[in-house]
């Protein structure tokens, strides 16, 4: 990695004289059209000459016109649209020797000697043969007359970025491949769907899910919506399950549940190797129980819609780190994939990847379930070990005894996913052996006695819903510190688990500053972030920000189109998030924004006026219309009506002006499926350490933990979920403007004003080591970002 005294810019490489060609090939996925739309717009604004491969690696093998010089504009309005706007198929004759000859003839011809695939490991895999055959395949070339040898000289080798596009996530080395999200996003919207009609007849659902030999889908899918069963290839169900299914289907129901859902992927089978299908459970069931019972087996459905907010910017990330490892490439430098690592932009070599991905296979061929598991990477794994936690009750014989007391509370603004955090919490600590407390409405509710024994049947159903069922209030402990003390003894509560926004960081700090006065305080303290400002120090993500930005993004999509008929005309659309920005520039990042207007970068009125210069250019090409985001408290004088009344004026007789507040609809909604299995894993891991910290400070009959580790915030940090004494994020919190110090997400704002045509500066000191496939890990190692 470069030194920090050593820093490297996008805008010091040229990618003068040099040709990339970006295709997609093998199965198409949502979020590819924003990784070429990225590829394009990056490699013109370096300098470079950028072309389309029509129809995959068939279009490269024909050549003629599939091979396309693309402009600045042909990848507008390409960002929400799912699917490979420039085609994919399947190709015979790039498999063959032949076929290979012709495409590196149709390469050298237009002087291309870059090239960026997006697809599966088939076809990455095929990317790398053709490299390594280059040189050879030139110089066939030349013998048969169809080069001279300068070009052969010329264009001697070839380079190679590959971007994993694939809805399956069966790629290693990746935590998630380009389209994986936006297919759960469609598996949820039917499962939502279903669950309203199920409920009425009472019926039992079996969904059957894609994801060929690899049960990413199915597994995630499960989390996100507590299904009551789950089959996929890496982890076969034990003999007898047919017996212990159709038992935890009907406990289900007397518990009064009215339905059950079970979650089939296409690869399934049992471990003899046959074959389980959504009809052999859905006869099963009907069978053993007699449980009006239906099967949706949902198809290309998965693969189609709009890429969801994850995705556009996950692939946009991606095509500029393709670009810059394209730049930088040189003879020897092996073919590469760009890969997420947590929240990190990382490059792997290609055929470390493939080979691990084949290993994958092979252990499953062998029966060797877990060596499966633990090869498809950490967020298989501790999204398989947490929906382990979760999905089966032990009976209460078997549950460990414990004489602790936790209570869960929200406190903040409701955010999407704070239920599935709650519920996960209740269940891990169920299993735990402690009794769980839920307290409605924040500290206030605590204050006033509203506290109650929480159940495992109470939380079934949640982690779809939205908003926070326990109620939440932004009341600070400040002024009920001597209330909250009477009720935690009277309730004889052990540790506290809090999930909420700034309000609840601010209140583990006050908690905290009252160890010394009230001995009730002197327990184990954790607190989730969840909020869709995503402002809390210490953690990259906090749930319920995602669902925002789809909220949000869906609006931009909306109202872009409705500026696309009108022509000419700019929308400025104000976000919430306080102080942050991080809704408006994430937002404007996957919605494709001209600008978006935010506290952490001080803007003033020549800015402005650069940027309706900018649309006033931007007007007279064929992109004829305007998106401005800006973020609620981004300045106090340039308010959202005062740069709409600027736009307006200074754009007269160019184009108009609307605007539009989102307002609170960024909080609502049902939670997306990255919010849902977040909020999931991480309350799961509090719970998890809530049950370590209550072992370790038990003294003499009694918790007592008053040392700085025992109040922590667990939040995402990089490439780890990690554990921080809320007294050490103290310097890291501008607690003024309720924000941290330093936000990883102001990196990514260059980005959106170079897919913009803005002429900007890009730091990337952290881009250009090619790391390696990590296959062991320890077991304290935390996690990536999960789906």
């Amino acid at each position: 990695m470069a030194q920090p005294d050593q820093k490297k810019f996008f805008e010091n490489l040229s990618g003068a004289g040099k040709a990339i060609a970006v295709l997609t090939s093998g199965g198409d996925a949502q979020g590819m059209n924003a990784a070429v739309r990225a590829v394009v717009r990056v490699g013109i604004y370096v300098g470079a000459k950028v072309y389309f491969i029509h129809e995959g690696y068939q279009g490269l093998v024909d050549g003629g016109e599939n091979i396309e010089e693309a402009k600045w504009e042909s990848v507008s309005s390409m960002l929400q649209v799912g699917g490979t706007v420039i085609g994919s198929a399947r190709c015979k004759e790039f498999r063959t020797h032949e076929g290979r000859r012709a495409a590196a003839l149709n390469l050298v011809l237009r002087g291309i000697t870059n090239l960026c695939v997006i697809g599966g490991d088939g076809s990455l895999t095929g990317a790398n043969l053709f490299r390594e055959e280059w040189s050879g395949l030139l110089d066939e070339l030349v013998q048969q007359g169809k080069i001279d040898k300068e070009s052969a000289e010329k264009y001697s080798h070839l380079n190679i970025v590959g971007m994993v596009g694939s809805i399956d996530n069966d790629f290693c080395g990746t935590d998630m491949t380009i389209g994986t999200d936006s297919a759960l996003h469609r598996i949820i919207e039917v499962v939502d769907a279903i669950v309203t009609t199920a409920q009425s007849h009472q019926r039992t659902f079996v969904l059957e899910v894609m994801g060929r030999h690899c049960g990413y889908l199915a597994l995630v899918s499960a989390l996100a919506c507590g299904a009551d069963w789950m089959f996929i290839p890496e982890m076969p169900p034990a003999d007898g399950w047919e017996e212990q299914m159709c038992t935890k289907l009907s406990e289900t129901r007397s518990r009064g549940s009215r339905l059950n859902i079970i979650i089939v992927a296409e690869g399934a089978m049992d471990r003899h190797g046959q074959v389980i299908t959504s009809n052999i459970v859905k006869d099963l069931v009907v069978k053993c129980l007699g449980f009006d019972t239906r099967v949706t087996i949902l198809g290309h459905v998965q693969r189609g819609g709009t890429p969801s907010a994850f995705d556009r910017i996950l692939a946009s990330r991606m095509g500029v780190e393709a670009v810059l490892a394209l730049l930088e490439a040189s003879a020897d430098t092996p073919a590469c994939v760009v890969s997420l690592c947590g929240n990190q932009a990382v490059r792997l070599p290609l055929m470390e990847c493939v080979q691990m991905t084949q290993e994958v296979q092979k252990a499953m061929d062998e029966r060797k379930f877990e060596e499966a598991v633990r090869l498809r990477g950490r967020s298989f794994e501790n999204n398989l070990n947490t929906y382990k936690l979760l999905a089966h009750r032990k009976p209460q014989s078997e549950l460990p005894i414990s004489s602790f007391n936790v209570a869960v509370l929200n406190v903040g603004a409701p955010a999407a996913g704070m239920n599935a955090a709650v519920r996960s919490a209740v269940r891990v600590g169920i299993t735990e052996g402690h009794k769980i407390f839920a307290v409605n409405d924040g500290f206030e509710g605590f204050a006033k006695g509203q506290i109650k024994e929480i159940k495992w049947g109470d939380v079934g159903g949640w982690t779809g819903q939205g908003g926070s069922l326990l109620g939440t209030k932004r009341t600070l402990p400040a002024k009920h510190l001597e209330k909250i003390a009477e009720q935690m003894k009277a309730n004889q509560i052990n540790a506290l688990l809090v999930i909420g926004g700034f309000e609840a960081y601010l209140g583990l700090v006050e908690l905290l500053a009252a160890r010394g006065k009230y001995d009730e305080f002197c327990v184990p303290i954790v607190m989730v972030p969840a909020t869709v400002s995503n402002n809390v120090p210490g953690s990259d993500f906090s749930i319920g920000a995602d669902t925002a930005l789809n909220a949000i993004t869906d609006t931009c999509d909306r109202i872009k189109q409705s500026a696309s008929g009108t022509k000419r005309r700019v929308f400025i659309i104000e976000t919430m998030g306080g102080y942050c920005g991080y809704l408006a520039s994430v937002g404007g990042l996957a919605a494709g924004a001209d600008a978006a207007y935010i506290f952490e970068e001080p803007f003033d009125i020549r800015d402005l006026q650069a940027n309706v210069e900018h649309l006033t250019a931007k007007m007279k090409t064929s992109i004829q219309r305007g998106l401005v985001l800006r973020n609620e408290n981004s300045n106090e004088n340039y308010t959202t009506d005062f740069i709409y009344q600027l736009y307006s004026e200074e754009g007269k007789g160019v184009f108009d002006c609307r605007k539009n507040v989102l307002g609170h609809m960024q909080q609502g909604g049902a939670p997306s499926p990255f919010d849902r299995n977040f909020g999931t894993k991480i309350a799961a891991k509090a719970m998890l350490w809530i049950s370590r910290k209550l072992k370790e400070t038990y003294r003499k009959g009694r918790v007592f933990a008053n040392t700085d580790d025992t109040a922590c915030l667990l939040g995402m940090r990089r490439r780890a979920l990690v554990f921080q004494p809320v007294v050490e994020l103290k310097n890291e919190t501008d607690f003024v403007h309720r924000i941290p110090k330093e936000q990883w997400w102001l990196k990514l704002r260059p980005l959106m004003k170079i897919l913009a045509k803005y002429k900007t500066s890009l730091d990337v000191s952290e881009s250009g080591q090619l790391e390696h496939v990590v296959r062991h890990r320890r077991p304290e190692e935390s996690e990536g970002v999960p789906a």
